[in-house]
């Protein structure tokens, strides 16, 4: 480091405890130090999965610094937004859309899951935390006012909101939104509707989901001046990482596998998930149980979006996961042409119209997790898919261009699997 390069320090932490302090470059570096009492306190929240006091190698990954270059370490860098959402805040701060510490900075009072991210001032740094080079040179100020700012990890344009009398506004930093609201999309159409009638679809299936909503544009209020196309809804999920203005911690598969955004695709399947749920969780079985549901639910719904970053786990013990409910199940199909794959792979393969009740069974296998235990689940699944699916899409908001595709989708799937269309 060159004499005239700044730092910047924040203070991260979690449910109250002190998680450690990250220090921005001016030359791009990032590190994570971890504060000593964090790394001894055997009842400490989990942060992130890998620093779970049953995780391998836990005690070697916590006690050297978190070093990187422009991007944050993915446990950090997955808590910003990508896509339109990222661009339109990059824009708004000047700065570049890689420049993932100022991006931190600036969201850190409002982040998914409930760690928060406060700018200090130099004289508050520990010394363990920068070196001696580091000391001798000069400490920039970071400042945080309490204008609207939050940050919500995914692609879509979305805001975190309030709901106050069927009206909906941004919620100021600090004051904590209910809900997650999705504008429509600028690049496909009728979205929210899509994604709302899969929702339901996957409810009515068995899978646990949060309340959702589709929300009248001219209910919304408070937004950005961006340019958005002449739709009527939007769609509204609640915030399962907020309760009565509590946060409650979460963290995505691509944090928990150490994985950046743009390896949400390629980079795991959904063994690891499995394996990962049925070691860790609370109720291990029970949230396999749940995760082989909505696996046969992304198939009948031909949703090939389902990455690493649309599986999430909660904390609300803070220290143990449980499956997350589900979210962002859509039938992209209609929006991706001739798509017939799953975002990861399923034990033998990707392809939605070769699975099979043989491939799960492989896929258990694989995953080290009882085939007795997950069979009658999704042959429930099933079930409740054929009895009550094609009668239900009739009064779903899907648009209906939207709805003949789908139900020729459900007739090219494996016979384990076919919907007869009513």
């Amino acid at each position: 480091m060159t004499n005239g390069d700044t730092v910047s320090v924040l203070k991260l932490t979690l449910h109250g405890a002190t998680v450690g302090y990250l220090a921005g470059y001016e030359d791009g570096r990032t590190i994570l130090t971890f504060s000593p009492e964090f790394i001894g306190n055997e009842a400490r929240p989990t942060f992130s999965l890998v620093t779970h006091p049953n995780a391998p190698k836990m005690p070697a990954i916590m006690a050297e610094p978190w070093a990187r270059r422009q991007k944050l370490h993915p446990v950090l860098s997955n808590l910003l937004p990508e896509g339109a959402l990222r661009e339109y805040l990059a824009q708004a701060l000047k700065t570049h859309t890689e420049n993932e510490f100022e991006l931190f900075a600036y969201l850190g009072q409002d982040l998914p899951g409930a760690l928060i991210a406060t700018a200090i001032e130099p004289n508050d740094v520990p010394d363990y935390v920068l070196d001696d080079t580091a000391k001798a040179s000069a400490v920039k100020s970071l400042a945080q006012d309490q204008k609207k700012r939050f940050s919500l990890a995914g692609v879509q344009m979305k805001f975190s909101m309030r709901e106050r009398d069927g009206r909906y506004q941004i919620a100021e930093s600090g004051a904590l939104g209910d809900w997650i609201i999705k504008t429509p999309s600028t690049t496909h159409r009728h979205v929210p509707l899509n994604e709302y009638t899969g929702m339901h679809l996957a409810e009515l299936a068995g899978v646990t989901i949060p309340d959702i909503r589709l929300v009248e544009m001219d209910k919304l209020e408070q937004l950005p001046a961006i340019n958005l196309p002449d739709e009527h809804y939007a769609f509204a999920i609640r915030r399962f990482d907020r309760h009565e203005g509590e946060r409650i911690h979460m963290e995505d598969f691509a944090q928990i596998l150490v994985k950046y955004p743009q390896e949400k695709y390629r980079s795991a399947n959904y063994q690891q998930i499995g394996k990962i749920l049925y070691s860790y969780a609370e109720d291990g079985l029970g949230d396999v149980q749940e995760f082989a549901r909505r696996l046969l639910v992304n198939i009948l719904l031909a949703n090939g979006d389902a990455h690493l970053k649309n599986w999430s786990v909660l904390y609300p013990d803070k220290i143990t996961p449980t499956l997350a409910p589900a979210y962002d199940i859509v039938t992209t199909r209609v929006y991706m042409g001739d798509e017939r794959e799953f975002a990861l792979n399923l034990g033998k393969g990707k392809d939605w119209y070769q699975a099979s009740m043989a491939q799960f069974e492989y896929w258990t296998g694989k995953a080290d997790i009882p085939w007795r235990a997950i069979r009658p689940h999704l042959l429930d699944t099933i079930e409740k898919a054929r009895s009550l699916w094609p009668e239900a899409l009739k009064d779903l908001p899907m648009d209906d261009r939207h709805k003949v595709a789908l139900r020729e989708h459900w007739r090219n799937l494996h016979p384990d699997f076919q919907i007869a269309a009513s």
